[in-house]
Order: structure tokens, then C-alpha cells, then sequence
């Protein structure tokens, strides 16, 4: 099956083609990123192969419907970059990754709390310029810290987890409760998260009622000083809310791996240019803000896991049987 693979990078290449061993699918790589203007790229390919930050809004998908694509193959579990009703309309299948390996993105989270914490990112580069004064590099004992959970599917319980072994506390937030959550995790109402937690950390999927959960409302109920972290979706966050938060002081401590422009930014050399985005840029000149370019789930066992799942929902389309993770507009099969 020809797929055109849209946004790739040299790691894409590389765990791709390791995985399409033995399938024999024909994969056209190409770096632009998926919009209305690159879609006639993909004319004559029966699928395409597309990344978080590539747009399949409805125009998108119509020209792609018109060129002969039939498999849309999402190399992420989230989806809310797609049009769904429409490619229920045009009869288009949508098949992505639910799951690849939740602690890459979990861990990462602990790492934005632990740097933003202790400040390391800040004392890693006094020290190259010689600077070996501690202040404004006091941190706090994680231990006996409460810790807010927005989002127990599996990432967020494996921080959950992760964070009660420092001896936190752990509150949760999700209309869903899992099942599988342990006896330590005790799901609140957002509101008492909200102004209890000395951390905050967002593991919730992007849908209407995620959309700038965290918006001046949210951000005037938390504790003063508590420490914010997105490895979610860039959306779940209203970035002005959260500026006005930290020039307030009632946000402390801010680490993001998402951003709700990153599609114009993330995943590409910039530094050779003016970055435009007045809200981004603002951002970065608060000392207490660490971000990251969308890396936490950049380790080499998720992305075997995602070109393996990408690699056996194109097979599975392409032959009928096996197991495909489609997307549908309203459910998940």
C-alpha cells in the first residue's frame, strides 16, 4: 500500500522503515507538514501517515478524498486534529495509536517538576558561566507535597504513581474514575484539587469540556505559588490566562511540553528566524518557566511502539483482517 508520511523527521524514517519490514508497504516520505496547501502531495496514495500537528480539517480531507485516499493513519493517540464527522462522511477510516508507552510521557512529566523544583535548568547554566551563587535556586521536599491528577487514563496514573513513591499526596480529577487506580489515588471534585495541590499536572485528552480547562477561573482557585505542568494537550491550557498567573505570583512554577499555537513552532528549527508568537515569547522571559518542544514521548520504546502500531493499522486495512484502532466520530473501537 502506498502511504504518503507527512512531517517526518529522521527518526520517523528509521523506526518506520524498521517496522515495515516484512509488510511491504511503500512509504513516500515527506517533511512538510499536512495543510490544505501540501495535500496535493499526496494524490494517487491510498493512505496517509499523519503527526499531532498536521491538520486534517475538512478541506484538508476533501482534497485528500479527491485524490484517491481512503486511510487516514495517525502515528499518535490523539486525534483531535481531525475533522471525524467529515471522514465519516467522505467514508474515510481514521486509525491511530492508543497507546505506546505512557511511561515515556509520565516520566517526563517528573522531570518538569523535578527541574522546575530545584531549578537545574538554571543552575546548569550559572555554572558554565561560572556562577556558582544558590540564589534563586531554592526548591521544596516533594515529600509530603499534595499533588493534583487532571486525567487517570494510563499516563496519569504512572505519574501518580511515580510521585506518591517521593511521599506526596494524591489528588485526582476525571468524570471517569479508573478502575485501575490504586488505594492512595483519591479522586476530588476540580475545584478542592484545584486550591489544595502544590502541584498541578494535566494528563487529560483535548475535547470541548478540556478546552482551556486551566483559564483565569481555574487559575484564581489555585494555591498561591503552586507549580503547573502540561504534558497533555496544549489547548487543556488558556496561555493568557497562565501569563497573568505568573506575573501575579500565583503561579509559582510553570513547565509545559505542549503549547495551543505548537504547530507553528514545534518540531522544526526556528533559531535562525523571528519567532512571531507575541504569547510564546512572553513565556520564555519568566525565570520560572521551562518548556520543552512536545519531546516527552521521545524515547526509543515509544517510537517503536508507535511506527509498530502505524505499521500494523495500515496492514490491517489493507488486508481487512487483524486489528485496526480506528477512530470514529463519537466513540473509540
Amino acid at each position: 500500500m502506498r502511504i504518503a508520511v507527512f512531517s517526518t523527521k529522521p527518526y520517523d524514517r528509521t523506526f518506520l522503515d524498521k517496522a515495515n519490514e516484512g509488510h511491504g508497504h511503500e512509504l513516500v516520505y515527506l517533511d512538510a507538514r499536512l495543510t490544505a496547501e501540501t495535500a496535493p502531495l499526496a494524490a494517487g496514495f491510498a493512505g496517509v501517515c499523519a503527526f499531532v500537528n498536521d491538520k486534517l480539517d475538512a478541506e484538508v480531507l476533501q482534497l485528500l478524498h479527491a485524490k484517491g485516499t481512503r486511510l487516514i493513519a495517525l502515528r499518535s493517540a490523539g486525534f483531535n486534529n481531525v475533522d471525524l464527522p467529515e471522514t465519516e462522511r467522505l467514508g474515510m477510516t481514521v486509525a491511530r495509536v492508543p497507546a505506546y508507552s505512557p511511561h515515556a510521557v509520565a516520566e517526563h512529566a517528573v522531570a518538569l517538576v523535578l527541574s522546575l523544583n530545584r531549578m537545574t535548568f538554571r543552575a546548569y547554566n550559572r555554572v558554565r558561566e561560572g556562577n556558582f551563587s544558590l540564589d534563586g535556586l531554592l526548591g521544596f521536599d516533594l515529600y509530603g507535597k499534595t499533588v493534583g491528577v487532571i486525567g487517570t487514563g494510563k499516563i496519569g496514573l504512572i505519574f501518580a504513581d511515580i510521585m506518591h513513591g517521593f511521599g506526596c499526596k494524591i489528588l485526582a480529577y476525571d468524570p471517569f474514575p479508573s478502575p485501575d487506580a490504586k488505594a492512595f489515588v483519591e479522586y476530588v471534585a476540580l475545584d478542592r484539587l484545584m486550591g489544595e495541590a502544590d502541584i498541578v499536572s494535566l494528563h487529560c485528552p483535548l475535547t470541548p469540556e478540556t478546552d482551556h480547562l486551566i483559564d483565569s477561573s481555574a487559575v484564581a482557585q489555585m494555591k498561591d505559588g503552586v507549580m503547573l505542568i502540561n504534558t497533555g494537550r496544549g489547548r487543556v491550557i488558556d496561555t493568557k490566562a497562565v501569563i497573568e498567573g505568573l506575573k501575579s505570583g500565583k503561579i509559582g512554577r510553570l513547565g509545559l511540553d505542549v503549547y495551543e499555537e505548537e504547530e507553528h513552532l514545534f518540531f522544526q528549527d526556528l533559531s535562525q528566524r523571528v519567532i512571531s508568537d507575541d504569547q510564546f515569547m512572553r513565556l520564555t522571559t519568566f525565570h520560572n518557566v521551562l518548556i520543552t518542544g512536545h519531546q516527552a514521548f521521545f524515547t526509543a520504546e515509544a517510537l517503536t511502539n508507535i511506527a509498530d502500531t502505524t505499521i500494523a493499522n495500515i496492514t490491517a486495512f489493507e488486508s481487512g483482517s487483524g486489528t485496526l484502532h480506528r477512530v470514529a466520530a463519537d466513540k473509540i473501537a
